[in-house]
This record gives structure tokens, sequence and C-alpha cells, in this order.
């Protein structure tokens, strides 16, 4: 049995160049830095988890909220094959339990703050809009975009940036846990328009503070789709 289950949806990602420098000191053990075309990227992820179980349990209060991430692509080679993922500086949702639950199983980097999203539709245009509050300031990610969804194009940089389907997480300084994010490939929508105002450094620690002057590369949003989170393993 997964360990849950859901449906992410409205993914809207921003991505940013990096200099892969600034990534090393995050990088989990037996994990390599992933790019596209010789590009590294962190993203700023915000999201709507729907239908959420836990071992196939709908926990009243925890079934639909926000997420908002920070993350960066890695890959780790099992000896036989490369698997694709990703490691979070920090993910943010509305719910404390999620955060106990996710930083003391999958030893990852959660934390809890007010949240709220804005799913605004019309005829032409979608916008979506996600945010939290961190020390009374307001911290928010919005996009406007098409309504008419395609399919994501073999090759491109955001099939790169959606298609990462494992999550690494270092717990020391020779083990990493590893786990699996199982969905079908995603549709995407064009953007017309985004705003982005968020004070990194207040969010992620000064490390991320060149961010706050720093356009992204590309802005997106993805359809989503059901997923699933499986249990944990150790890379040792």
């Amino acid at each position: 049995m997964s360990f849950l289950k859901a449906e992410w949806r409205r993914l809207a990602l921003a991505n940013y160049e990096v200099d892969p420098q600034i990534l090393s000191p995050f990088l989990p053990y037996r994990t390599e830095l992933d790019s596209w075309n010789g590009t590294h990227y962190v993203s700023l992820v915000g999201f709507l988890f729907l239908n959420t179980k836990v071992l196939g349990v709908k926990v009243p209060y925890h079934i639909n909220f926000e997420e908002i991430n920070l993350r960066f692509y890695v890959r780790h080679h099992d000896g036989k094959q490369w698997k694709c993922g990703v490691v979070f500086i920090r993910e943010i949702v509305p719910k404390p339990l999620i955060t106990f639950v996710a930083n003391t199983l999958y030893n990852e980097h959660y934390a809890t703050r007010k949240m709220f999203h804005a799913w605004k539709d019309s005829e032409e245009n979608m916008e979506t809009t996600y945010g939290y509050w961190e020390k009374d300031r307001k911290q928010l990610f919005s996009v406007v975009s098409s309504n008419e969804k395609q399919p994501i194009t073999v090759g491109s940089e955001t099939e790169f940036i959606t298609e990462h389907y494992w999550g690494y997480s270092g717990t020391s300084e020779n083990r990493t846990t590893e786990y699996q994010v199982t969905h079908p490939r995603w549709d995407a929508y064009e953007i017309k328009d985004f705003n982005i105002d968020f004070d990194f450094s207040l969010a992620y620690g000064n490390h991320w503070e060149f961010l706050n002057e720093q356009q992204p590369l590309s802005v997106m949003l993805a359809e989503g789709s059901s997923i699933t989170v499986e249990s944990k393993s150790v890379l040792k």
C-alpha cells in the first residue's frame, strides 16, 4: 500500500538558474546535481493537495490544503539506472500534523504557516495564486495562464522540471532517505503573466537572498494529477 495518495493540482513553478556551488551544501549523499542543457535550477512551487489519504485513510481537516516549496534537481544511480529526483530546501504547509509526519518519517524540511490560495477562472484565462505569511510578511506567487492545457513536449524544459519522480533527503554524511512519487505525465498551460512577491532570505535563509533580485528563467503551470508517495528506503 502506498504511504500517501492524493491529487496535486495546478502546480505553479518559477524556475531560477543557479550556480551549482550554491546547491552543493544541500546535496544528499549518493546523489549528484541534475541539469537541463547545462543549466541548474532551483524552483519555487505552489500547488494544492486534494483528496489526501494516508495509508488509505482520510484524516479529518487534512484532506485539502496548500503547499509551497523551494526545491532543486538531482539524480541517483542505483547500479542499473538513473533515478531523477528533487531535494527540498523547505516545504510550507498549513497543518502542523503534516509537518510532524513528513519530518519524522521522511526526514523532510516541512514548516507550518498560515496559508491561502485563490483560483479565478474566466473564459479567456485562469489565475492561480498561492501564498502564506512569514513573520507577518505575505509571501505571494501567482500566475495568469491560458485555460487550454496542452501535452508537455518531450525533451523540453517543462518536461525536465516536471518529470522527476524521486525525493531525496540527506540524514547524515553517509545516509540518504529515498522515496518514489508516482504520477502520469502532466499537461501544462501557456503562461501569460506572473507575480512573485517573495522575500527568499526571510523564508529560506540568507543563503537564498540572491533570488530576491533575480528573475526566473521560466514560469510554468502544470495541471497535475493523482499521485502516490511510496514508502521510504535508505541509501548507505
